[in-house]
């Protein structure tokens, strides 16, 4: 049998097709149908092996690529990524993180966590190995977020640009990748308004998140890593106890 065929049974609904895919695809590279360093047919051939849609092809890759099964080469085409050391410690499964259900508060303060040990240690190493184009880049950012923020604007896509450049400038990959997988989730207030819940005052509060900003930047043009480290912490920490606050003035009601 081919190792892209899929079953005969009737598909329907575009999300089903797309996860039909997925598990076929999936099952013949956990099983060594394809191999590790193969790569797979075209979108037109996936197609007509699939007998679906580019678009639901498509949706299959991008869910590969989430599961870390496959990764796609801009102009060349989707390879099957090595999983073996995952198999020798006895974890089949790769890191999921679906952004989409990030959904409670719960779960944001849950990924604040995450981050708070994450990008700490991503602004230490960035202290050491920036460049001066990245700390143009960090520069770029803060200066966007200022000008949404003095302009009532959205300030979360500089926001967003500000923790990308500082991963960036670890020159480890798998920093920007988490981050990139998360998108824009990584700022609560794309979820959650939590300055309203907080009863803060919107400017005030993106005031300080743009001073805490700033600090951790200072640190890192200075190339000092502890300060860095201990302002990145700080501005996640305190993200995450406004959303604490904010989540016991829901809870209580008031």
């Amino acid at each position: 049998m081919n190792a892209f065929s899929t079953s005969d049974a009737p598909r329907k609904k575009h999300r089903n097709l797309a996860q039909s895919v997925v598990s076929d695809l999936s099952e013949s590279i956990r099983n060594g149908n394809i191999k590790a360093g193969e790569k797979l047919p075209t979108e037109s051939e996936l197609m007509r092996l699939q007998g679906v849609s580019r678009t639901v092809i498509r949706e299959a890759i991008s869910h590969l690529q989430a599961g870390g099964l496959v990764e796609t080469r801009h102009g060349i085409g989707t390879f099957v990524l090595d999983t073996s050391a995952q198999n020798r410690i006895g974890n089949t499964d790769s890191l999921e993180i679906d952004p989409a259900t990030i959904v409670t508060m719960q779960d944001i303060l849950a990924i604040l966590e995450l981050r708070i040990s994450l990008e700490a240690e991503a602004a230490s190493l960035a202290a050491i190995r920036r460049t001066s184009e990245q700390l143009k880049q960090m520069q770029l950012a803060l200066h966007a977020f200022e000008q949404s923020a003095a302009t009532q604007g959205d300030t979360v896509a500089a926001d967003v640009q500000f923790h990308l450049q500082i991963a960036q400038a670890t020159g480890n990959r798998y920093f920007v990748d988490i981050l990139h997988h998360l998108g824009t989730t990584i700022i609560p207030r794309t979820r959650i308004n939590s300055a309203k819940l907080a009863h803060d005052d919107p400017s005030a509060y993106l005031d300080r998140v743009h001073h805490e900003h700033e600090d951790i930047y200072n640190a890192i043009l200075r190339q000092d890593p502890e300060s860095a480290r201990a302002a990145m912490r700080t501005h996640l920490s305190n993200s995450r106890e406004r959303l604490r606050k904010a989540q016991e003035m829901m809870t209580s009601g008031k």
